[in-house]
């Protein structure tokens, strides 16, 4: 298994993976503009995308967003979508992704990673005590919608 950052060479295969992940949160498919958006975030530096590698079949992904802590001043990271293909979890694939996150914090000087996932995710629930996440229990979490 490699695990490495994703390349402009890498967005063909990652697009197919990415269209998946979007579809298991009940989005449409749509391969074309999954290119363009990974495209986007890759070329204008605007994300960071590790992929993990098993041969030759690319098998997950995560990406993450650079944001900041005021209180901290410092960089925060916000692991936004983690995703391992249906026919390759259960292999350790996400642990090594969130390492690799981890990883990333400490090469960069960040703070930290923060996250979140639905509570009925009870996989993803799992995973993130698993690799030593701290599920906050003392802030609301809260979200505006642009109609």
């Amino acid at each position: 298994m490699t695990v490495r950052n994703a390349a402009i060479n890498d967005i063909e295969k990652l697009a197919i993976l990415f269209d998946a992940y979007r579809v298991f949160y009940e989005k449409d498919s749509d391969l074309q503009e999954a290119k363009k958006f990974l495209l986007q975030r890759i070329t204008n530096n605007e994300s960071r995308i590790i992929i993990a590698i098993d041969k030759e079949d690319m098998v997950g992904f995560v990406q993450l967003y650079p944001i900041f802590s005021s209180t901290r001043m410092k960089k925060l990271w916000l692991l936004n979508d983690l995703f391992v293909d249906e026919n390759h979890r259960g292999k350790g694939i996400s642990k090594q992704l969130i390492k690799q996150c981890k990883d990333l914090c400490n090469d960069t000087g960040a703070c930290g990673l923060i996250l979140e996932t639905a509570k009925t995710n009870t996989t993803a629930n799992n995973l993130y005590v698993k690799t030593d996440f701290i599920l906050d229990e003392n802030h609301n979490y809260y979200s505006w919608d642009v109609i």
